[in-house]
């Protein structure tokens, strides 16, 4: 099970939010580069990085720290937060990134995933599907959809997606275990590579996730409180 160190950039700034709320920030670090370098040193084989500036506004906000990220190291990054074309995604990818996450757009214009798909191969597109109350959430999670995160899963599959992120808002930041049911759910109905994320603040979280045959999975908050050490998760799950 691959381990992702999640870095959250808003205004600058290293953050976490709960719930996906913008107004309930905690910043944990003023300058994110130094974030990820310090995953990298405890041995993060892969780094998860949101620019939540961008997720909301619709466009990147915080291209030169994801670019002084990219170049730290050869671990690889993945990249989401206000990708809404195929130049973005190129941009991106040009810059080193190894994998953009497209979110809103899988609902908004979904036929953008499939070109993009088409263009820069699957191994280069992950699906961010974040829902609330199974709906999928969109711009920033501001805005809910009518779609459900299974059939928007289903949908994407037949685009050519192979890998997914699935976020259950709810339990996003509020370090209260992930929502392993309906994880599971997209797990065995879509067999596509399905990475947990959001609520992971335990061990057995961790367990939790690993058995219901995930591809991996993202922690943020408990890291960053210290709750969960990089290290340690890195050599018991990878």
């Amino acid at each position: 099970m691959q381990i992702y160190a999640a870095v959250d950039i808003k205004n600058g700034k290293c953050v976490r939010l709960k719930q996906g709320k913008f107004d309930d920030v905690t910043v944990y670090e003023q300058n994110p580069v130094k974030a990820a370098q310090n995953w990298i040193q405890k041995g993060a084989s892969y780094l998860h990085i949101v620019d939540l500036d961008g997720a909301k506004q619709g466009i990147s906000q915080n291209e030169q720290i994801l670019e002084e990220i990219v170049k730290l190291s050869d671990v690889p990054v993945q990249t989401g937060g206000g990708v809404r074309s195929l130049e973005d995604i190129q941009r991106k990818l040009l810059k080193g990134v190894s994998r953009v996450i497209l979110g809103t757009v899988a609902v908004k214009q979904p036929l953008l995933v499939k070109q993009a798909v088409e263009k820069f191969g699957a191994d280069s597109i992950v699906v961010g599907i974040d829902a609330k109350n199974g709906n999928v959430a969109v711009a920033g999670w501001e805005e809910v959809s009518n779609v459900s995160a299974l059939e928007l899963c289903l949908q994407m599959k037949e685009y050519g997606v192979k890998t997914v992120i699935y976020t259950d808002i709810a339990k996003d930041g509020m370090m209260s275990g992930g929502n392993v049911e309906a994880t599971k759910e997209l797990v065995d109905k879509t067999g596509m590579d399905i990475i947990a994320s959001g609520g992971i603040s335990s061990m057995q979280d961790l367990e939790n996730v690993k058995n219901i045959n995930v591809q991996g999975v993202i922690v943020g908050k408990a890291l960053y409180q210290g709750v969960l050490d990089l290290t340690e998760i890195v050599k018991k799950f990878e």
